[in-house]
């Protein structure tokens, strides 16, 4: 078990309601990347980042400009001989809508039983000011930390981050490191401490379908022209099997399929059910592929799910008309080996030959990225297993997250280090809909294990132990 730093517990214990406030100032500014009007909102995020990064010591802190949103980088290198590590969160979050279902202001974070009420406290500000308050606490009780780190804060993880690659493949030099650390992940059901091994990717689409210029009268007109949402209706009916099989053709020709070992570890998680059922709040649980379990269909499978529709009248009352155009936003969850833009190309194909005469159909791609498995044996993810087992007090179960993390990928392919997922997100926070929660335990929890860790991985190198090692 790794020494407690006595120090550090006082110093955390005495700034906690401090570093709550300080936390809160953060999660306050809307810093939704996919929606435009909040760029300046962005902005300020990544200055207030950059402002506390310097306060508590960090060096270089700064932010750099991409093709989308700015990234934030600060570093400290002064540990000589001990090992250099990258972490990597996001200071952005999803839109808040339906606003309605939200039970206060979504960026006026509150504390209810035990938990803080706000967008962006769990996915992934709270995350990345674990990081910001495990510095802190080391420089402010020891002046250095045992390890040279680098901090990478990305502004549009939720919009698929655009230009983050090519800022990576210039920035090799500056982010060169022994091995990488995302905490944008979270725990197991029934919040037992986890590590994720793999992340699905991820394609994003969106379908178009018009027919008049203007809406069009459905007494004069109806039976004589096509109604876009009814093609829309019917293109994504096409789209997948009453079972839940994707019908796109091609489109798991890719899939390298879980072994038998991988099923069987699976199955041997603790996962209840019942549990979960409660928590989704939907009438019955239903697994999206035949011939696979719950959890392997939210982990080792891929999926295609509608995430939006509109067009034509929503409002109250009726208003009789043929809209003249319709919308559809879907995604796709992806495994190892789909490729997300080889994979458009088969979508927007079949959408086009599925489409029912009468109507202009347009198809993009929103964006892509690429799933991901990692080694669980790598000697940096092994110490974030000693570490959290620390501070839980039980050995993190291994888990394969639904989820995408596009710059996963990103890092393994330019940088082409080892890579870990350590996060601290309970799996009932919300993240990406009303009323997002992070327990509290788990962001004390957090920033006991990232100090710990950082202990752990400057005490292996100096035992001369590397790093070391490949993602798959």
């Amino acid at each position: 078990m790794l020494t407690i730093d006595a120090d550090i517990e006082s110093f955390l214990d005495a700034h906690r309601d401090e570093r709550l406030e300080s936390l809160f100032e953060l999660l306050r500014i809307p810093s939704i990347s996919t929606l435009p009007e909040h760029g300046p909102d962005i902005r300020r995020a990544a200055g207030w980042i950059v402002a506390e990064a310097t306060r508590i010591g960090l060096e270089n802190a700064q932010t750099f400009e991409t093709a989308g949103q700015p990234v934030v980088y600060a570093d400290w290198l002064h540990a000589e001989g001990a090992p250099t590590i990258l972490v990597y969160c996001h200071y952005d979050v999803q839109p808040v809508d339906p606003i309605e279902l939200w039970e206060t202001a979504p960026f006026e974070p509150f504390v209810r039983d035990g938990r803080v009420v706000g967008r962006g406290s769990a996915d992934d500000k709270g995350q990345l000011h674990m990081h910001l308050k495990a510095a802190e606490a080391l420089l402010a009780t020891r002046g250095r930390l045992p390890i040279n780190l680098k901090l990478l804060f990305e502004g549009e993880e939720e919009h698929s981050s655009v230009g983050l690659e090519d800022w990576i493949g210039e920035n090799r030099e500056r982010l060169a490191a022994d091995a990488i650390v995302i905490s944008d992940t979270g725990f197991f059901e029934g919040n037992v401490p986890a590590m994720t091994t793999s992340l699905r990717g991820m394609l994003y689409t969106q379908i178009d379908v018009t027919g008049a210029p203007l809406d069009l009268h459905s007494g004069g007109f109806g039976g004589a022209v096509q109604n876009p949402a009814n093609a829309l209706a019917r293109i994504i009916t096409e789209l997948k099997s009453a079972s839940g099989r994707v019908l796109v053709p091609g489109f798991y020709d890719d899939v390298v399929e879980p072994t038998k070992q991988e099923r069987f570890e699976m199955s041997c998680l603790p996962f209840d059910e019942s549990d979960f059922h409660r928590q989704t709040g939907v009438p019955e649980l239903v697994a999206g592929e035949p011939g696979f379990t719950l959890l392997e269909c939210m982990g080792v499978r891929p999926t295609l799910d509608v995430n939006g529709i509109w067009g034509g009248f929503t409002g109250e009352g009726s208003k009789a008309i043929i809209p003249a155009h319709a919308h559809a936003k879907v995604s796709c969850r992806l495994v190892p080996d789909q490729d997300g833009e080889r994979l458009f190309e088969k979508f927007r194909d079949f959408v086009l030959q599925v489409a029912p005469r009468g109507v202009t159909v347009e198809v993009s791609n929103l964006g892509t990225a690429k799933p991901l498995r990692m080694d669980p044996e790598l000697p940096v993810s092994k110490s974030a297993a000693k570490a959290l087992q620390a501070t839980c007090g039980q050995a993190p179960v291994m888990i394969r997250s639904g989820g995408s993390i596009p710059v996963a990928a990103m890092f393994s392919e330019i940088l082409g280090l080892p890579l870990t997922m350590l996060g601290f997100a309970n799996p009932d926070c919300n993240a990406h809909a009303p009323n997002e929660t992070m327990v509290l335990l788990n962001y004390e929890t957090g920033l006991r294990t990232i100090t710990r860790l950082w202990d752990d991985l400057a005490t292996a190198s100096a035992a001369g132990a590397r790093m070391g090692g490949t993602t798959e």
